[in-house]
């Protein structure tokens, strides 16, 4: 049994084939990580074809933005579309991105079971504290307007193989997991509840990001419509896509070419990016009570050394501290810690998690 896994972002797509045989967990077979806005999604599933016996039996779908509606993977039929489609104005860089990917697979599988995993499940049992914004039901819960939290599937994925990589630790303990790459997010889960995390109402809240500002005064938005003469709509486009390290620096959103960058531009936006993420682990050691273990992911998390090194810097009174060499050489899974609360590099694998979701909704 054939399975695809399309994971799209706002700019960039991860295709992957995996094989499910019966009895046992679904195995990757095929990769493929093609960047780029506005992507050809009818030509690059069409190029597949060589590579499958047969058509997939399923295609699985990462989706941003699930509301409050869907808690668990789906199957996609017309209702279930037209819900996400409702919600595209809360991820308006990732929904409708996805729908389009569905539908181009749909037009040349239309046998194929269609599902969809949604990065907000794994936050929908925050606890009320952390789920609700301070506003009345009337302009908050009744309007759905609260935090729903994103990068889901991610950070499921780290807890996964943390607890893997900690056995004696039940449930993985008390846990902080970053997703660093074009967007951000950190979480605060204990035993595999998540209690906290970054993004909230859209994917805009939280860290800084690559082209996102994260936490902003909501009052910033009418002051600049005034300011400048533009529509909500539009100040909300430039803080999704002009803001973040791309609107600090002026014209570069990663991290990597910004710590070779000079100038002070480049400089104070690494600092603020930073910042922001230890700034964030604080808060999380308060809402943990302390934690057993960080784990760092995405492209960033991943591959970017001096980021993990800033952004846990003066935290040894937590008993945060990096080995330096360890962290110097780590490009991808590797323990980095000298002590103290484990420090660990994770790759995020979210296609696996979703092949799962997958076979695991087919078989019920």
């Amino acid at each position: 049994m054939t399975i695809l896994t399309i994971n799209s972002g706002s700019t960039s797509v991860k295709l992957a084939l995996y094989d499910a045989a019966a009895g046992s967990a679904p195995t990757c077979t095929w990769t493929q990580h093609q960047d780029g806005a506005n992507l050809d999604s009818q030509a690059l599933l069409r190029s597949l074809a060589p590579r499958l016996a047969s058509p997939p039996v399923a295609i699985v779908h990462r989706i941003v933005h699930g509301g409050t509606r869907f808690l668990q993977p789906v199957r996609i039929d017309a209702a279930a579309l037209a819900a996400i489609e409702e919600l595209s104005p809360l991820a308006p860089l990732h929904n409708p991105e996805a729908l389009r990917w569905v539908r181009a697979a749909s037009a040349l599988w239309p046998e194929a079971a269609q599902v969809a995993v949604f990065d907000t499940a794994f936050f929908a049992d925050l606890p009320r504290v952390a789920a609700e914004y301070a506003v009345s039901a009337r302009l908050g819960t009744e309007q759905g307007v609260r935090r729903y939290g994103f990068h889901g599937i991610a950070h499921q994925a780290m807890w996964e193989t943390w607890c893997k990589l900690a056995p004696e630790l039940p449930s993985g303990g008390r846990l902080i997991t970053l997703q660093l790459g074009g967007g951000c997010s950190i979480a605060a889960i204990e035993r595999g509840k998540p209690l906290d995390t970054s993004m909230g109402f859209s994917p805009l809240e939280g860290l800084v990001m690559a082209t996102r500002c994260g936490d902003l005064d909501p009052a910033v938005i009418p002051y600049l419509e005034q300011r400048l003469a533009r529509s909500g709509d539009e100040i909300i486009e430039l803080l999704n896509t002009q803001s973040g390290l791309v609107g600090i620096s002026g014209n570069e959103a990663s991290p990597a070419m910004l710590l070779q960058d000079p100038t002070p531009q480049a400089r104070f936006a690494i600092d603020l990016y930073c910042y922001r993420i230890r700034k964030y682990v604080g808060a999380y050691l308060a809402v943990l009570g302390g934690c057993d273990g960080i784990v760092f992911g995405g492209g960033v998390g991943e591959h970017v050394p001096a980021v993990r090194e800033r952004a846990l810097a003066n935290l040894e009174w937590a008993g945060i501290v990096l080995d330096q060499a360890r962290n110097r050489g780590a490009r991808g899974a590797a323990r980095i810690d000298a002590g103290g609360v484990r420090i660990q590099v994770i790759p995020v694998d979210e296609e696996s998690t979703l092949a799962r979701a997958a076979v695991s909704l087919l078989q019920r």
